[in-house]
């Protein structure tokens, strides 16, 4: 394909948010009754189940809060943000206040506080409701959420990690600081507090000083109890969407630090990882592989799938790399990319794109991890794509 000028696609991009995912969303999931939304639902909109994970939900605060916040300010937005936020606020957190993991349609738990990555979305969402509202109580809320997630993963018998269960002679899982830090200085941008500015300065010393490795020109999803790397199925394992999605969150915290070395290391690292996961059989970029080999077996479960969300956050993190640097690979592979992505994902019946893909680019109804579609990474992706495209708009042409 000839690539579009960034303008031209940036009114892609702009259409697919906007004619396609949202309605899609707002057609299917809104859940008028109770509040927050149905995010266990097939591809058609189909429901699986009505009950509802609080992640999901904390994930739905942040996106719609967002879209309000930097698309356009139409009230139903707001009032979803708002809905969902009321909703985990009454509904979501156990005796000690940490945010369970599973509810009912009404607020009934399911399953109790057993994933800190849910208490860093509530920090999420709960913060950019309050960018747009203004209201003290949702920057005070997310705060607290934030405090529980540093309070429980510094225990020493911390095992919070679902929807997976940290592996044998693992000490130390990537996830945890990657959210971490993006959630953290997300945060600090609203509540500039010494114990999350030191948080971030953990997390980042985690990914960049530990679980990227120089010498393997990879980043390691799992780590023993002296960061070193396990000659294990869980040791070995790699996952290039969580790398690549970490890595533009490094690129911001670089931005933010002026910090021209870091966003140097994170492009690096970045180029490493794309090349790491593109599949040269099929294209695309597989959900989990194998340090060792690649195309062999590998601890994560159906790691030769493609979701949805990995192509999202290439695409951006790609782009924002060009900004960032100029250098021509990041903008060589982002449409390389871009054409298998748009060629496989989108789901022309129904609007937004198709979850999951098979190893060929084949829809795949499997469930993997859990049986959620959420509203996340595609718009957010699609929303950083936005603004990057519209910088690049006014200083250059594709």
């Amino acid at each position: 394909m000839k690539p579009l000028t960034f303008t031209e696609l940036h009114d892609l991009y702009q259409d697919l948010l906007l004619n396609n995912i949202v309605p899609y969303w707002l057609s299917h999931a809104i859940d008028h009754e109770y509040g927050g939304l149905f995010t266990c639902i097939n591809d058609d909109g189909s429901k699986i189940s009505t009950d509802k994970y609080m992640w999901s939900q904390c994930r739905a605060i942040w996106t719609f809060a967002a879209l309000y916040n930097r698309i356009e300010q139409r009230p139903e937005f707001l009032n979803i943000a708002r809905a969902t936020a009321e909703f985990i606020l009454q509904h979501g957190r156990d005796e000690k206040g940490w945010f369970v993991f599973q509810t009912t349609r009404e607020g009934k738990h399911v399953q109790g506080p057993i994933s800190v990555y849910t208490d860093y979305f509530a920090t999420y969402g709960l913060g950019e409701l309050y960018r747009a509202t203004k209201e003290e109580r949702y920057r005070t809320e997310a705060l607290r959420a934030f405090r529980t997630v540093v309070q429980r993963v510094q225990a020493p018998d911390f095992d919070g990690f679902a929807p997976y269960q940290r592996p044998e002679g693992i000490k130390y899982v990537h996830g945890v600081a990657m959210m971490g830090l993006e959630t953290g200085q997300e945060l600090a941008e609203i509540a500039p507090e010494k114990d999350v500015l030191a948080h971030i300065d953990w997390c980042l010393d985690r990914i960049m000083n530990h679980h990227v490795r120089p010498q393997r020109r990879l980043v390691l999803e799992h780590l023993g109890p002296n960061n070193e790397e396990l000659d294990t199925p869980a040791g070995r394992c790699v996952n290039p969407g969580h790398s690549i999605e970490c890595m533009w969150f490094v690129m911001h915290q670089a931005r933010r630090r002026n910090d021209p070395s870091l966003i140097k290391h994170a492009v690096e690292v970045l180029h490493w990882m794309i090349e790491f996961g593109w599949d040269q059989a099929h294209g695309g970029i597989p959900h989990c592989r194998d340090a060792k080999a690649p195309d062999g077996p590998c601890w994560w479960p159906n790691p030769d799938t493609k979701p949805w969300w990995v192509a999202g956050e290439t695409l951006y993190a790609l782009l924002l790399a060009y900004e960032l640097t100029g250098e021509q690979w990041c903008l060589d592979w982002y449409w390389k990319m871009h054409q298998w992505a748009f060629a496989h994902y989108p789901d022309h019946e129904h609007g937004e794109w198709h979850q999951r893909l098979d190893c060929t680019g084949q829809v795949l109804t499997k469930i993997i991890a859990l049986p959620v579609k959420d509203p996340f990474h595609l718009p957010r992706s699609i929303m950083g794509i936005l603004a990057v495209l519209q910088r690049l708009s006014k200083t250059t042409s594709s």
